[in-house]
Formats: C-alpha cells, sequence, structure tokens
C-alpha cells in the first residue's frame, strides 16, 4: 500500500463515518458523506464536509462543494457513493456538475451506483472531464452503509436488520409470550439509536398485541428521527385503543395486512390515522414477507429495523430477507422454560460461515452484541 493509498483510506473512513449520521432520516435517496481536501505543505487537510440532508436533498457532494466554495479548486473529492449524474423530477444540477465546476483534480469513490441512471457514467463523465478518478477504496465498507440503497435498486426491497434480545439461558420472553425486561438501559438506549438510523421499524402483530409498544426513538432531542412504524397484521387484529393507533398522526403507522383481511377494521384505522396496505398470503397462511419487503420498497423505504419476534426473524432469515441479525445477551437469566428467542432455523443459518460472518461483537451496559451481517 502506497503513501496516496493509505491517505486515501482514511479520508474515506472519514466519509463513511459522516454519512452514517443521517441513516434512516434521508430515504429514498442514500446518505452519501464527501470531504473535499487540498494539499498543503504538511500534509492534506479537510476543507469541507457533506452529508445527504433530510429527505433525500441537497446531497453531500454538493453541500460540501457548497461549504468549500474556492477552497475545493485544486482538491480531491471523497464520496461514498458513486456522484450522480442525471437531473431527477425534484430538479437541480448533478453532482457530476458540481463536482466538474468545483475544479477538483481529483475523486476518491468507494463504490459504484447500481442505479441504472447512473452505474458508472458518473465516474466515466468525470474522466472525460479530466478529472482522476480512484474507485474501490473501502469498498466492502461503503456496500454495507448503502446496502439498503443498493438492495431496493436491484432487488426491489429494502435491506433488513433483525434484532433480538435474550436471557442468558436464550429466552426472549416468558411462558405464554409474557413479556420481560431482558436489556440494560444503556442496551436499550442502543436500540433506539439504530431505530434512528433506519426508516422503518418493522413488528408482528402478536409482539404488538402482547407488549402496546410505542416504536419511536426515545433518546433526549431525537424524537424527530422516529422511523415508520410498519405492523405485519394478516387479519388486521390491531385495536384502535393501541398506543400505536393514538399516536398514528404524530408518527406515521403503516399496517401491512392479507388481501383477504376484513374491511370492517381497515375504515376504522385509516379513520385513526393509519394507513393499511394489503399483499398475498404466504402458503402458510401467514404474509408474503418477500412482498411486502417489496411494496416497503416502492414506497421509498431503504432500511428496515425489524424488532418482530423470533418466528419473525426466523422466517426472514429462511427466505434469505434478513440482511443483518443483532443478538444481543443479557446477564440475566430467565430461570425457567420460555419462548427461545433464536429459534433453531435462524441459529443454523446464523452458523454456516457461507451465509453469514459475524462482523462485531460489544459489550453495551453489560449485555453482548453480536452484529452478523448477510453473504452475497
Amino acid at each position: 500500500m502506497t503513501d496516496r493509498d493509505a491517505v486515501d483510506r482514511v479520508f474515506m473512513a472519514q466519509a463513511l463515518a459522516y454519512g452514517a449520521r443521517n441513516l434512516g432520516a434521508t430515504w429514498p435517496n442514500p446518505s452519501v458523506g464527501a470531504i473535499v481536501t487540498r494539499d498543503t505543505p504538511d500534509g492534506p487537510i479537510v476543507v469541507a464536509r457533506g452529508l445527504t440532508q433530510a429527505g433525500g436533498r441537497p446531497h453531500g457532494e454538493a453541500l460540501a462543494f457548497a461549504r468549500a466554495g474556492a477552497a475545493s479548486m485544486g482538491g480531491t473529492l471523497y464520496v461514498t457513493l458513486e456522484p450522480c449524474s442525471h437531473r431527477s423530477l425534484r430538479g437541480g444540477i448533478p453532482c457530476v456538475e458540481h463536482t466538474i465546476l468545483s475544479g477538483v483534480r481529483r475523486v476518491v469513490s468507494a463504490i459504484t451506483d447500481p442505479n441504472p441512471f447512473i452505474a458508472g457514467l458518473g465516474h466515466a463523465l468525470l474522466r472525460t472531464a479530466g478529472i482522476e478518478v480512484v474507485t474501490g477504496v473501502l469498498r466492502e465498507e461503503a456496500e454495507r452503509a448503502h446496502r439498503g440503497h443498493v438492495l431496493r435498486v436491484t432487488q426491489g426491497r429494502p435491506m433488513v436488520t433483525f434484532k433480538i434480545a435474550r436471557t442468558a439461558d436464550g429466552y426472549a420472553g416468558g411462558a405464554g409470550g409474557k413479556p420481560i425486561a431482558v436489556s440494560s438501559p444503556a442496551a436499550g438506549a442502543w436500540v433506539h439509536l439504530q431505530r434512528a438510523h433506519h426508516d422503518a421499524i418493522m413488528l408482528g402483530i402478536g409482539s404488538v398485541l402482547s407488549d402496546d409498544p410505542q416504536l419511536t426513538v426515545r433518546l433526549p432531542g431525537m424524537a424527530e428521527r422516529s422511523p415508520v412504524r410498519v405492523i405485519l397484521d394478516t387479519h388486521l387484529r390491531l385495536s384502535l385503543t393501541a398506543r400505536l393507533v393514538r399516536t398514528a398522526r404524530e408518527v406515521p403507522v403503516w399496517v401491512i395486512a392479507a388481501e383477504t383481511a376484513p374491511v370492517e377494521p381497515e375504515t376504522a384505522l385509516v379513520a385513526a390515522g393509519v394507513e393499511v396496505m394489503r399483499v398475498s398470503a404466504a402458503p402458510d397462511g401467514h404474509l408474503d414477507l418477500g412482498e411486502a419487503l417489496k411494496l416497503l420498497g416502492t414506497r421509498g423505504i431503504t432500511r428496515v429495523f425489524s424488532e418482530g419476534g423470533p418466528r419473525i426473524g426466523e422466517k426472514l432469515a429462511l427466505a434469505g430477507l434478513a440482511d443483518e441479525v443483532i443478538v444481543s445477551t443479557s446477564p440475566k437469566m430467565l430461570g425457567q422454560p420460555g419462548i427461545v428467542a433464536v429459534r433453531p432455523g435462524l441459529a443454523g443459518l446464523l452458523a454456516d460461515p457461507d451465509l453469514y460472518r459475524l462482523a462485531e461483537t460489544e459489550w453495551i451496559g453489560g449485555d453482548r452484541f453480536e452484529q452478523f451481517v448477510r453473504r452475497g
């Protein structure tokens, strides 16, 4: 690795970290991090940073160049995703044009955008303009950061992160589905941060009926980062008195039901501010999860955080739809039989190194967090 390669990796890591700040806030667009540097006698320095803003505009590159002004002349742009090269229906100058007009002499891009309107064209246009283009720097890290965008473009669905908490003896709940307090306060706060970094949080109706959750982000100053709340409710059993329904006009609630679900509860839920959508049922009588996720993809959702319980987590994984799996283990014991957190099907998949890799292990408030990433 040359000195230039090492410098490129350092600044790309900064761009990825900066772009991660707005994960969950920019859909339907990816949260792109961009850094503009220029050389000095003492080495390269950062002159401006930018990341995609809430709602998807402006893009990270455009914001970085606006902040840099004339200081970008002769510099380098580090960007976590190939700059866009087309004019969208919302108008605005493409990031490729911003880049050419900025006067940078070099662009370091982590990955090519699979969007068919871009797909290498952005890089090609930059090279045609005489700008040096380097690609593939921290490619693996960028692919993970932008996996939701990539999957929505290539497969029509968002990425899914499944999270499950368990006791030291492996249970997510007590006998008969009785809820139990598993995670420490610090671990719970970390989970709320993950909610904020996803476009939607998804839960099955069984968990809603047993826990009556809010599914919002309850960290100081971050209430506005609460994601869309998606409930998988085959037969439309969601109660009008549920906290989700009572707060539907404050934070959106989308219910996905089967095509055969009754109309009367839908009418009542819609009147309360809930949006109801329908998909096909799978052969087992439950919702077709693949179809449900593609429906979310059509709505612009790129990242889904699923706290749907052990059964939904296993079904997602067996269908190849659980892209990341987070298992947190508390030091607490249940001490009696309960609901197994990681069901056999999911456990077998996570243990297969050809299907999942253990990407991270960390301790938060005494709880051990293991994060698995699906290969491919």
